[in-house]
């Protein structure tokens, strides 16, 4: 536990660190099955041809906001670079992303954004399609669904996609068991966007789609879920149960510039980004990069990582990058550097990255500055909001199940996270209306509240629990 009061910047840096080592050693077991990895099986072949009749399309989503949260919106710059250069036209490329990072006061270079320490500028060019309280969950599905009707703000770019379009779609974020986030609006649920990827699939408006997705659980939007007969393919950066990894942080190695107090991007995104940077996208194989990225996310120098993990229609890992990325013919700005090492030092998991963040700034403020007494109580809220909502979720478990309960329990693999995904999102949204958001950290209890429901708590129930924990 952190100390209850926060007597100096000291104190704070090592009782925090302590926090994140002693966190990051319980999140990661020591050795996994191997055949934990990969658990859905293969359905229909798809077409590895090297030429490209239909249209090339992608979505490009960051779900977060706050300069605490740089990565995210790095990671979906990168993409748009990559995918830019493989000769994607922006009228097929829609972007989210809240768009508070690059003229961010906190930001060292306005109007830049990198994501990798020695890294370009990959901010610039992007396009705005989604931005600040447009960046919604809803928006999102009509943009899938190609349902100009249906969006609210925006360039009213959506995916008008024909049956012999590949779709590539990226998501990065926080996430937890079942949900990622977005900065407006509800959370993304796992059985709505799997919903609406067989809602696409119905309408034959895409050939071929893939899903990369990043976030913490990120395994479970699509364990027990996505069909392998849609002809989708997705990787996920880490499987159902564990965390995803921020990289090129400050105080690590390699970690960003000077003056930066946040991490530039996401262990599981920069992998397989800075494998198109170096690779020829017109001969390298979903499967092989997939190869690649799992062995950089789990290799850490530190022995911590993620398991990357794939599902839905594993024939389609046999497909080039080339189908869906265009070609970059190799000439990229990046290169095989000491910043895009195999082997990676330090990471740090996705919850305490923010935390990370606030800790830096609360630190580097100039001494009885207005700056350094705004960090410190932003220090301050954050730990205090991770202790309450700590006792909060222990307090309604205890009130619902007593003192044996295990509500962290992981359901078998293959099998999705809830049965009843309504009792879920019940759960979920009613406490947040007696208890306040589950924020970035909260998230994780998410599992908390799926296993009630397969234990068959009631709304009612959870009204009455919350009630008399938060009132």
């Amino acid at each position: 536990m952190m100390a209850g009061h926060l007597c100096g910047t000291f104190l704070i840096f090592i009782a925090t660190l302590s926090l994140i080592c002693a966190n990051a050693s319980k999140l990661m077991p020591s050795e996994f099955p191997e055949d934990f990895i990969i658990h859905v099986d293969s359905g229909s072949s798809s077409s590895t041809a090297t030429e490209q009749n239909g249209t090339r399309w992608a979505v490009l989503v960051a779900g977060s906001y706050g300069y605490q949260n740089y990565r995210h919106q790095a990671d979906v710059c990168h993409a748009y670079q990559i995918l830019k250069k493989g000769g994607l036209k922006d009228e097929n490329i829609i972007v989210f992303m809240y768009d508070d990072i690059a003229f961010n006061v906190q930001n060292p270079r306005p109007g830049v954004i990198i994501n990798k320490p020695d890294g370009p500028d990959v901010y610039e060019g992007v396009p705005k399609d989604y931005t600040g309280t447009n960046v919604t969950a809803a928006n999102l599905y009509a943009v899938i669904l190609g349902n100009k009707t249906a969006l609210t703000g925006g360039s009213g770019k959506v995916l008008d996609s024909g049956p012999n379009d590949n779709i590539f779609i990226y998501y990065t974020d926080h996430g937890a068991a079942g949900i990622i986030g977005m900065p407006e609006g509800d959370y993304v649920y796992a059985n709505d966007l799997v919903d609406v990827l067989k809602q696409k699939h119905e309408a034959k408006s895409y050939k071929d789609m893939v899903f990369y997705l990043e976030s913490c659980e990120s395994g479970s939007m699509f364990e027990g879920l996505l069909p392998n007969n849609i002809s989708i393919y997705a990787t996920t950066a880490a499987n159902a149960t564990e965390n995803s990894w921020g990289t090129y942080c400050p105080g690590f190695n390699p970690g960003p510039p000077a003056g930066y107090t946040t991490c530039l991007g996401d262990l599981y995104s920069i992998s397989w980004m800075e494998d198109c940077d170096i690779k020829d996208l017109r001969k390298e194989t979903f499967e092989q990069q997939y190869e690649a990225v799992r062995k950089r996310t789990r290799n850490t120098t530190e022995g911590l990582g993620s398991h990357v993990t794939q599902y839905g229609n594993l024939n389609q890992a046999n497909d080039l990058l080339f189908s869906y990325m265009g070609s970059n013919d190799n000439s990229t700005s990046y290169t095989q550097s000491e910043s895009s090492p195999s082997l990676l030092g330090s990471i740090i998991n996705q919850h305490d990255a923010d935390l990370l963040h606030f800790l830096l700034r609360s630190r580097n403020a100039p001494i009885g500055s207005d700056e350094r007494h705004e960090a410190r109580e932003e220090l301050r809220a954050e730990v205090d909001r991770r202790k309450r909502i700590d006792g909060n979720v222990d307090k309604i478990r205890w009130l619902l199940f007593g003192h044996e309960s295990n509500l962290k329990n992981f359901r078998p693999q293959s099998q999705s996270l809830v049965d009843d995904w309504s009792c879920f999102k019940t759960l979920v949204r009613t406490y947040e209306k007696y208890c306040g958001s589950l924020s970035n950290y909260g998230m994780q209890y998410t599992r908390v509240f799926a296993n009630m429901c397969n234990a068959g708590v009631t709304k009612e129930r959870m009204i009455a629990a919350s009630t008399q924990t938060c009132s």
